[in-house]
């Protein structure tokens, strides 16, 4: 392990959707000062809308960044490395985040890092500020589900910077489906929160919803046709609002469909890699009660620990940023080039950030062969 102690203390920024986040991070990990905005204007309109999301970055961000360097106890100056989501994301919002944060860099005269998004998510198990004091960071290798609005991968981390994806969502994400169903039930936006106390009225084997790819091999996901099953129960009500039992009993056999389809896709995530020491679970739908409780389940019968992060470090936030930039320092890499390029699409298996034209290789047709569908 390198010593780092001279790029700490560090500011991550994550600006990848809609969440507006900063956080200070020592050379162990200490979260020395956060915060997080969210962007409450997209749920009028349903979904997040990119151009919107990139503004509300631009104006909170010079407060957010003051707001926690006073938290911490710190002057800008006393920041030794800047860190920033690269991607993948919306591109608007990671251009936001990654140039702010290359701007402080500059001025400062400090190096810049670029982060990959899922690469932060997948590491926050093992951030000391995820653990309860009778825990410990998992060891490698373990298996990671990532559940999010935009993401749903099984993933076997065998070390940092090491990922080995076995399985991901062939159409919607889990939390997408969420959103989406919820928004069918007239919960609103963000849905996942809302739908999940709804169920609580209701009864899960209410409605006879499909297992997408459930009982299949492999670790892939598929939520589009489970969603669309939803819609067809409440086309008969037309526009009539749904009846409370009725919007409950849906939510109920919904969340209970999902959560069967994420023990089954597991059960063969482990099958396929039984040399994992642990289980654990990240994103916004990692919040998710009912689900939480039959991985731990899962995680137990196998003999193996689960852990997931403190609900508020389950969606997007920037102690994750900061944690995944010292776990890469520590084995020795160093900050990025100023000129790091911002990527909607960033896979995993791309160790090596994307940079422009000097560095991209460029097939005969003309397009770049880094730019390859996201994982």
């Amino acid at each position: 392990m390198s010593d780092i102690s001279h790029l700490t203390p560090l500011l991550a920024i994550e600006t990848s959707c809609d969440d507006t986040a900063c956080a200070i991070l020592d050379a162990h990990g200490a979260l020395l000062g956060e915060s997080v905005l969210s962007q409450e204007d997209h749920a009028a309109l349903g979904g997040v809308v990119p151009e919107l999301a990139a503004r509300a970055h631009l104006k909170a961000l010079p407060e957010l960044v003051e707001l926690t360097l006073q938290r911490a106890g710190l002057e800008l100056e006393d920041i030794a490395l800047f860190a920033a989501t690269t991607g993948p994301g919306l591109i608007g919002g990671l251009i936001v985040g990654s140039s702010y944060a290359k701007g402080l860099a500059m001025a400062c005269g400090k190096p810049f890092m670029g982060i990959n998004h899922i690469e932060g998510h997948i590491l926050t198990p093992r951030l000391p500020a995820v653990l309860r004091p009778d825990e410990t960071a998992p060891a490698f290798p373990y298996l990671a589900l990532l559940v999010s609005g935009g993401h749903c991968q099984c993933i076997t981390v065998e070390d940092t910077g090491q990922y080995r994806r076995l399985g991901g969502t062939i159409d919607d994400s889990a939390g997408e489906a969420f959103d989406k169903v919820a928004k069918m039930l007239g919960l609103g936006w963000p849905g996942g929160p809302a739908l999940e106390k709804l169920a609580r009225e209701g009864d899960p084997q209410a409605y006879s919803l499909p297992r997408p790819l459930k009982g299949r091999p492999g670790c892939d996901f598929s939520f589009s046709g489970l969603k669309t099953a939803v819609a067809r129960h409440i086309e008969p009500y037309g526009r009539e609002a749904l009846p409370r039992q009725v919007a409950a009993d849906l939510a109920a056999s919904f969340q209970q469909a999902v959560t069967d389809v994420m023990a089954d896709r597991i059960l063969n995530a482990l099958a396929l890699a039984p040399q994992v020491t642990s289980l654990v679970v990240a994103g916004g739908v990692a919040a998710n009660s009912v689900l939480r409780q039959r991985l731990e389940e899962i995680a137990s019968q196998h003999g193996i620990t689960f852990l997931a992060p403190p609900l508020r470090l389950c969606t997007d936030n920037a102690a994750m940023i900061g944690w995944a930039a010292l776990e890469r320092l520590k084995q020795g890499e160093v900050p990025d080039d100023i000129t790091l390029a911002p990527r909607p699409r960033w896979p995993l298996s791309e160790r090596q950030p994307y940079r422009p034209q000097a560095t991209q290789e460029t097939s005969s047709t003309g397009h770049s062969s880094l730019m390859e569908p996201s994982v």
